[in-house]
């Protein structure tokens, strides 16, 4: 950490305490890109048509089985 203000010391990283960039601070980030990309990878999702609707975003895979009215073996 050379060359930083007084207020870059105050943007440190959640996860492993390295500087956070101004720009993603100010977006609202409290991770660095490292942890920040380690962090996304984890999160799964899909998006699904609704039947005469919108897309919907489904985090939770049971929400997902439960969308399939029609029957048959989902898994």
């Amino acid at each position: 950490m050379t060359n930083l203000t007084q207020t870059e010391y105050k943007n440190l990283c959640i996860k492993c305490g390295d500087h956070v960039l101004q720009d993603r601070w100010v977006l609202g980030y409290n991770t660095c890109l490292k942890c920040g990309e380690i962090i996304s990878r984890m999160k799964k999702h899909t998006i699904a048509p609704m039947h005469k609707s919108n897309y919907m975003v489904i985090t939770n895979l049971t929400d997902l089985h439960g969308l399939n009215n029609k029957g048959g073996n989902v898994r």
